[in-house]
């Protein structure tokens, strides 16, 4: 039996009293605003998504949308889902039984473990990882085992050894995020080809989040695993028009993949939130569809737009003594503070607003006492999703750090 006890301790919610405790990201965020502080812990836009998909949204609710969507999700956005698949990665789904809209791609992950992980399975995560993964892996009642990125002079890359030895007889799911929350990694070719033979080596169905596919930088291409050769038949794919149209709020997720599979994530789903959404998923449909292009451009315009913002945090970073691992992907830059002579990240961002800013420590993405926490211990994480100047102004602060 799962405890609720167990849940918590696996999320790092447990104080040594046994109490509940705040998830660091929660400390930070409360931190931000009791100091005044530059919030660039928390990954969110602070300017909102395209208007003309904003529209289609209230349009959707003078329309009457307002009532509970089918359970697998309205026909049309099902379609835009499978019609977005194929248009851009050449993989073909049947949109009645192949995809499932879910609240968020948090519940489609969610969903995906608690409908295919056992009590004793194994379920092997990228370190660091987004932390609903341990908490959603502790429900099911199975254990987690990580797989470390390594940071190198071209970007963090995943340790194929590591993966090899990882995964093995006992290993249920893979749960592969790329790109890659929070260190900006985009899985190249030859990792997800290692990924792939180690899933058929040991028949292991791989759960990829792919939320960020949309934001890569400097022509990297975002490759979805399920494009592998015989990597369809055993690979759900979870992602969200939350990054990808900056409605974060909006919670529109989706599942897709074989329809056994999907199936059974619609048997958990619909026992969690049921359905969610109902006009948002019409204005999601539409942006997907994007028959004038307007969604198109404007993705576009953010990426060029985010590359720009990465660079001017980036510089900032390193101006301030940090060592920074440029990000190819993603919201978020991992800064390394070893340089300023700090050892615990965890120390550093409860001290940053010091200087006016807030920023996560990587450590808070790690299990206890694994590598990846060892390795990180003084790594920080920082989004460059927001405004220009508030981004410019968070610089100016950070100097101060040199002092």
């Amino acid at each position: 039996m799962v405890r609720w006890h167990d849940v918590v301790s696996a999320a790092g919610l447990v104080a040594d009293d046994g109490t509940v405790r705040a998830t660091v990201f929660a400390e930070m965020s409360t931190l931000a605003v009791r100091t005044g502080s530059i919030n660039l812990g928390q990954g969110f836009p602070d300017v909102d998504g395209p208007a003309h998909v904003a529209e289609a949204a209230v349009a959707a609710i003078r329309a009457g949308h307002n009532q509970y969507p089918p359970g697998a999700g309205v026909p049309a956005l099902l379609e835009a889902v499978a019609a977005h698949q194929e248009r851009r990665y050449g993989i073909r789904l049947d949109p009645t039984t192949q995809v499932l809209v879910t609240a968020g791609a948090t519940e489609g992950l969610a969903a995906a473990v608690l409908a295919l992980a056992d009590p004793g399975d194994e379920v092997v995560t990228i370190e660091p990882a987004y932390d609903s993964y341990p908490a959603a892996i502790a429900m099911a009642g199975a254990v987690h085992r990580g797989v470390p990125l390594v940071r190198t002079p071209g970007g963090f890359r995943l340790d194929l050894d590591a993966l090899a030895a990882t995964v093995g007889p006992r290993t249920r799911l893979i749960v592969l995020n790329t790109p890659h929350n929070p260190t900006g990694a985009v899985l190249d070719r030859t990792e997800l080809e290692a990924v792939a033979r180690v899933a058929h080596e040991h028949d292991v169905v791989v759960v990829t989040d792919e939320v960020y596919e949309h934001l890569t930088f400097d022509g990297v291409e975002h490759v979805p695993i399920a494009t592998l050769p015989g990597m369809a038949e055993r690979t759900l794919t979870v992602s969200s028009a939350g990054k990808t149209l900056s409605f974060t709020g909006w919670k529109i997720g989706w599942v897709s993949g074989p329809a056994h599979l999907v199936q059974a994530v619609r048997a958990v789903k619909q026992y969690l939130t049921y359905v969610s959404g109902g006009p948002f998923q019409h204005a999601v449909a539409a942006a997907l569809a994007d028959d004038d292009g307007r969604t198109r451009a404007w993705l576009d315009e953010l990426v060029g737009s985010l590359s720009h913002r990465r660079d001017l945090l980036c510089a900032g970073l390193e101006a301030a003594g940090f060592t920074v691992t440029v990000p190819a992907g993603t919201y978020f830059v991992v800064a390394d503070a070893r340089p300023l002579g700090v050892e615990d990240g965890v120390d550093l961002c409860r001290r940053l607003p010091e200087v006016g800013v807030v920023g996560v420590p990587v450590s808070a993405f790690c299990r206890r006492g694994s590598r990846a926490a060892d390795d990180l211990a003084a790594s920080v994480r920082f989004t460059f999703v927001k405004r220009e100047d508030v981004l410019r102004d968070a610089v100016g602060r950070l100097a101060g750090l040199r002092g």
